[in-house]
C-alpha cells in the first residue's frame, strides 16, 4: 500500500476510530487500527467487539492495500507530525510501514491485516433519518441519568424509540429518569431499542457539524449503527425489557415552584459542599412562602444553609434529594427559569424547563427523619 493524505484529515480519522481501539485484550490485533484503500479513499477502522468505528477520508492512492498499525502509537504520532501531508508506504519484505511527513520519518512494525475482524455493515431495511442536532440534544439531555452499575445492564443504556412523528430517548437508574423527545419526519419503520450509554456518548462527541446533517440509524435484533459524514459506528444493543416510563412520570402535583436556574444551581452546589462525605450526598429543601431553604448537615464537618427566592404555589413542603441528581439536571438545562413539581416528601418530583414541554426529569426523594 502507498498513499498520500492530508495530515489534518488523517488526524481526524485516527482520533475518531481511536475510541474503539481495545486497551485491555488478549488479542493484540484489536489494539491496532486497520487502514485500507477503497475508491480513491482511505478507510480507517477499529473495534473492541463492543463498539466498532469506521472513518473514511479522501486520499491520493498510489498503490492499493491494507495494513494494521498500533493504535496507541499512530494516534500520538499523527498528532505531532510536522508536515501538511502524510505519506504511508508498506514494505512487504520486512513487514514494516514507512510514515513520512515534513522532516519526520517513522518505521513501524505492522500487525497481520488478515487477522483483523473487519467491520461488517448492517444489511437491513430497519433505518431512520435524524438530524444530528436533534440526536445530540436527545443524548445530552438524558444520558447522564443512566446507571453505571453493570450488575443491572438494562439501566446502563438509553431507550430510543419512535412514535408517528417523534423520536424519544429515555434514561434511568431507578432513582431518577430523564425523558426527551423531538419531532422528526414521519418514519416508515418503528424503532425501539436500548443503546449502551457509552456508545451514545461517543456518538454525541462526534456530532460536531455546524450545519445540520442527516444521521442514518440502522438496527437489527442485537446491533445498532449510526452513519454520518464519513463516520460509521456499530454497537451491540442491550437485551431486555425496559420499564414502562409512563408509569413513573406523575400526572398531578400539589406544590409547584419556579426558580432561576443559575441561582438555584449555585446555591445547591455551595450547600452540597458539606454533604459530599456522606453516603448519599443528601441535601434538604424547604419550600415555604416565597423562599427555598437549602440545608445540609454533616456531623463530622458542620452545617450549611442558604435561602433563595422562588415562586411557590400550593402547600409548603420539606423534601431531601441526592445533591448530584439535582446538579446533573440543572447543568443540562438551557432554560433560565425552571419548574419543580412535588406532591409529598416521599413521592417522586419533576424538574423541567418552563419553556419546553418535550423534556422532563423525574427524581426520587431520600427518606429523612
Amino acid at each position: 500500500m502507498k498513499i498520500i493524505c492530508d495530515k489534518n484529515l488523517l488526524n481526524f480519522a485516527v482520533q475518531t476510530v481511536q475510541k474503539a481501539v481495545a486497551t485491555k485484550t488478549p488479542m493484540p490485533i484489536l489494539t491496532g487500527i486497520y487502514i485500507t484503500t477503497k475508491n480513491n479513499q482511505v478507510e480507517l477502522e477499529a473495534t473492541d467487539y463492543e463498539i466498532g468505528i469506521t472513518c473514511t477520508i479522501d486520499a491520493q492512492i498510489i498503490e492499493n492495500g491494507s495494513i494494521v498499525i498500533s493504535g496507541k502509537y499512530l494516534q500520538e504520532m499523527v498528532r505531532r507530525l510536522p508536515g501538511e501531508t502524510v505519506n504511508i508506504e508498506t514494505n512487504q519484505e520486512d513487514k514494516t510501514i514507512l510514515i513520512t511527513s515534513g522532516t519526520a520519518q517513522f518505521n513501524l512494525l505492522s500487525l497481520p491485516s488478515e487477522e483483523f475482524p473487519v467491520i461488517q455493515r448492517l444489511k437491513t431495511e430497519n433505518k431512520i433519518l435524524v438530524k444530528d442536532n436533534i440526536l445530540r440534544e436527545l443524548i445530552k439531555k438524558t444520558i447522564f441519568a443512566c446507571a453505571t452499575d453493570e450488575s443491572r445492564p438494562i439501566f446502563t443504556g438509553g431507550l430510543m424509540e419512535t412514535r408517528a412523528n417523534d423520536i424519544r430517548l429515555i434514561a434511568t437508574n431507578t432513582h431518577r429518569l430523564a425523558f426527551k423527545k423531538n419531532e422528526i419526519a414521519l418514519q416508515s419503520k418503528k424503532l425501539q431499542i436500548i443503546i449502551p450509554s457509552k456508545i451514545l456518548q461517543e456518538v454525541a462527541k462526534l456530532l460536531t457539524s455546524d450545519v445540520p446533517i442527516d444521521v442514518e440509524i440502522t438496527w437489527t435484533q442485537n446491533q445498532v449503527a449510526f452513519s454520518f459524514d464519513g463516520v460509521y459506528i456499530l454497537s451491540r444493543l442491550i437485551e431486555g425489557q425496559f420499564p414502562d416510563y409512563n408509569k413513573v412520570i406523575p400526572n398531578d402535583f400539589s406544590t409547584e415552584i419556579t426558580v432561576d436556574k443559575q441561582l438555584f444551581l449555585a446555591a445547591v452546589e455551595r450547600v452540597a459542599l458539606l454533604s459530599r462525605d456522606g453516603d448519599y450526598n443528601i441535601i434538604k429543601f424547604l419550600f415555604k412562602d416565597e423562599s427555598i431553604m437549602i440545608t445540609s448537615n454533616n456531623p463530622e464537618i458542620g452545617k450549611a444553609c442558604e435561602i433563595i427566592p422562588g415562586n411557590i404555589s400550593g402547600k409548603e413542603l420539606e423534601i431531601a434529594f441526592n445533591a448530584k441528581y439535582i446538579t446533573d439536571i440543572l447543568k443540562n438545562l438551557d432554560s433560565d427559569i425552571i419548574s419543580i413539581s412535588l406532591n409529598t416528601s416521599l413521592s417522586p418530583g419533576c424538574i423541567k424547563p418552563i419553556d419546553d414541554e418535550t423534556y422532563i426529569y423525574v427524581i426520587t426523594p431520600v427518606r429523612i427523619n
